[in-house]
């Protein structure tokens, strides 16, 4: 008798708990985060013109970009023409492409997406890639590979067609 009397006490408490908390417990609309997260089909994008660059200033901010995550632990100054800082204030994302991508002197380059060191003699040399295919890569990689795993950069807005021209500046140049 004792014990069917606790344990319809501790059901009755877990109960009057349960019903306690569902009141302070946010509970979000997972569907209306899904639809505002959905990038929609991909996207062809045309490279603008001149974007590919050898100066050094494109290819020093490709660079910058490939190999940080974001601003505010960016390890260095951040090079000419290109901000660690939004307009709002808030710490601008970078492409952290390093996490996935080894290409020449990446510290701790990743291997989950293709070596991109010596693209420029590999690929762009042998005309079995060319500086569209690079822009567009990065731009929205699902044009070619619908199950990618790459970010899909301009589609999003996380970087605008300056900020791809320069990563793909970066990733074609020569490096010493």
């Amino acid at each position: 008798m004792r014990k069917s009397l606790m344990m319809t006490v501790a059901l009755g408490m877990t109960l009057v708990s349960a019903a306690d908390l569902r009141s302070a417990v946010e509970v979000p609309n997972a569907s209306e985060i899904i639809k505002k997260d959905l990038t929609g089909p991909a996207k062809v994008y045309k490279m603008p013109e001149g974007c590919i660059s050898s100066d050094a200033d494109a290819v020093a901010r490709g660079a910058y970009i490939f190999h940080n995550l974001n601003g505010e632990s960016a390890k260095e100054d951040a090079p000419k023409g290109l901000s660690k800082k939004l307009a709002d204030g808030s710490f601008k994302q970078y492409g952290n492409c390093v996490a996935c991508h080894n290409i020449e002197k990446a510290k701790g380059g990743g291997n989950i997406g293709p070596d991109l060191s010596n693209y420029h003699d590999f690929f762009i040399k042998t005309g079995t890639r060319n500086h569209e295919f690079v822009y567009q890569k990065i731009a929205d990689a699902r044009i070619d590979n619908a199950k990618t795993h790459m970010t899909i950069n301009l589609t999003t807005g996380l970087f605008n067609e300056r900020e791809i021209c320069d990563i793909a500046s970066y990733v074609v140049s020569i490096k010493k």
